[in-house]
């Protein structure tokens, strides 16, 4: 377990040197964040009755949203394990002494907290001075706020899980581009992303939330927002850890299989 919480602990340092990067990718983020919500409060206004969250809960869902950006959505795989694997230097990481998949884990994991550290405090401090109700609102109450960290942590480790399957997967492919962008279009819609779950029609919103998308986003930003609450919090909490055990575990099968017959492409 040290040695891949010091693969944890460099990839860590090292993300938090790209601040250059993460300032250039604010103003995308405060923009689209804007936009979004005067969107959604276009359709509020139109029909209040119809909106199935409140328009606080709405604003605070996608400001948080864009703060952890790169912590909770398939965009924020380390683009460097595509480069290895496309260039042929895997073979490098194949002859460590270490398990791939946790070696590969602790340092997704650690890009992802780094490059949102970057960039979650300037969009949480900025949408909090916003007025009501464009603004990002404080949590309901202190336990809503820790059980909004401890399901942000197990989103953390499904998303991670579903990366790692997506790099073990283009071990043999010429190019990463085509698994990536699929992965990442896929996530995107299902987790709440792109429209919020509770938008989506009866019947297939409850399809979706069983699946291991939802257990990403979806459930910490709806949590935070006062949105989910109660027996269907618990519900969707306890998918969480289910889906990241099953995706850890097949991560781990892929890994095997695709190691013991793995083609290094370049080099």
């Amino acid at each position: 377990m040290r040695k891949y919480l010091a693969f944890f602990r460099t990839r860590f340092n090292m993300g938090l040197q790209y601040r250059t990067a993460a300032i250039a990718g604010l103003a995308c983020q405060f923009f689209w964040g804007a936009m979004a919500i005067l969107a959604f409060k276009a359709f509020h206004d139109t029909d209040p009755s119809s909106f199935p969250m409140s328009l606080p809960a709405m604003s605070s869902y996608i400001w948080l949203q864009q703060a952890l950006l790169t912590l909770l959505t398939m965009g924020g795989m380390d683009n460097e394990f595509f480069s290895v694997i496309e260039s042929g230097n895997v073979a490098y990481e194949l002859c460590r002494p270490v398990d791939v998949y946790g070696m590969w884990y602790s340092r997704s994991a650690a890009t992802r907290v780094s490059n949102a550290l970057l960039r979650c405090v300037p969009v949480i401090v900025i949408a909090a001075l916003l007025p009501a109700p464009y603004g990002l609102s404080a949590p309901p109450d202190l336990l809503t706020f820790l059980t909004f960290l401890l399901s942000l942590v197990l989103a953390l480790a499904v998303i991670n899980a579903m990366g790692m399957i997506v790099y073990m997967i283009t071990f043999h492919t010429i190019t990463p581009r085509g698994v990536r962008l699929i992965a990442v279009n896929i996530c995107d819609f299902f987790s709440g992303d792109i429209i919020p779950l509770p938008f989506f029609p009866a019947g297939f919103k409850e399809f979706v939330e069983l699946l291991p998308f939802s257990a990403t986003a979806n459930v910490p930003l709806r949590i935070y927002s006062g949105d989910l609450h109660g027996p269907e919090m618990v519900k969707l909490m306890l998918l969480q850890v289910f889906w990241a055990a099953v995706l850890i575990a097949v991560g781990k099968l892929i890994e095997r299989r695709e190691l013991r017959r793995v083609t290094v492409q370049g080099g």
